[in-house]
């Protein structure tokens, strides 16, 4: 079976592009394929990947929702809208050379995400046994952890940025999958966008306050900024960048 690392944290520390980094770390291992899950509605992993999905997951279930509706959207006669689902959701997968990308996307207008939620647990739990490592990018904040959509992680790394704040988003995530008796082998935080590389006391405070274990820091670099301004993918990052080299030897200690 493969091994499932989720990784979450609150919004804005910058969990996607680590995720994204990760992806291209384990596949120059040799570790691929890896399927990368983007389980967040607002999704934007392919930026960081340099990919466009053919359709997301939410996209997906629209077309079901409005077959029959929505002279857009048919299903071939004779067919239930289950089996259309179950012979669509392959296109809902990007394959590249070294790794799949699967998008959750969203649905249109208002309602819940409950339906596209459950087509990510599903095909996670599917899937898995296909690939050795599946590396999810959960939504930022706790609903996917309260909502149980990765019970089967094997490594859940938080992310934060400096903040106190967001440490503390990261304690309380760890904290909610105790109270759910999520089982990961390894828990653990990521610090991101640390200046010069280097956490001040207040931060490590509140580390211990949280009762975290921190795996390690990955340092600010204007580099990271730049190639988001003019879209090009973090992936792209020569290979002595700062980043990718601190999260290159976290994974490293993480035996992954």
């Amino acid at each position: 079976m493969g091994h499932v690392i989720a990784i979450s944290g609150k919004g804005g520390v910058g969990k996607t592009t680590l995720c994204g980094l990760l992806v291209q770390y384990l596949c120059e291992s040799g570790k691929c394929p890896v399927l990368a899950v983007d389980a967040d509605a607002n999704a934007n992993l392919n930026e960081v990947l340099g990919v466009e999905p053919e359709i997301t997951l939410g996209e997906l279930r629209e077309e079901i929702e409005r077959a029959g509706v929505d002279p857009r959207y048919q299903i071939p006669s004779g067919m239930t809208k289950q089996a259309y689902l179950e012979m669509r959701l392959s296109d809902a997968i990007a394959e590249e050379d070294d790794y799949d990308l699967m998008v959750m996307g969203r649905t249109q207008g208002q309602g819940c995400y409950c339906f596209v939620n459950g087509l990510v647990q599903t095909q996670v739990q599917k899937l898995q046994s296909h690939y050795p490592y599946i590396v999810v990018d959960n939504e930022a904040g706790m609903e996917h952890i309260s909502r149980g959509i990765l019970p089967m992680m094997e490594v859940a790394i938080l992310v934060s940025d400096c903040s106190r704040r967001g440490v503390q988003a990261a304690g309380r995530i760890a904290k909610l999958m105790k109270e759910l008796n999520f089982k990961p082998q390894k828990t653990g935080l990521i610090v991101n966008r640390v200046p010069d590389g280097k956490l001040d006391a207040g931060t490590l405070e509140e580390i211990r306050n949280q009762g975290l274990e921190l795996l390690g820091v990955v340092p600010h670099d204007d580099q990271v900024y730049q190639y988001d301004c003019d879209g090009k993918p973090i992936i792209q990052l020569p290979k002595d960048s700062p980043v990718r080299s601190a999260l290159g030897e976290i994974v490293k200690k993480l035996g992954l």
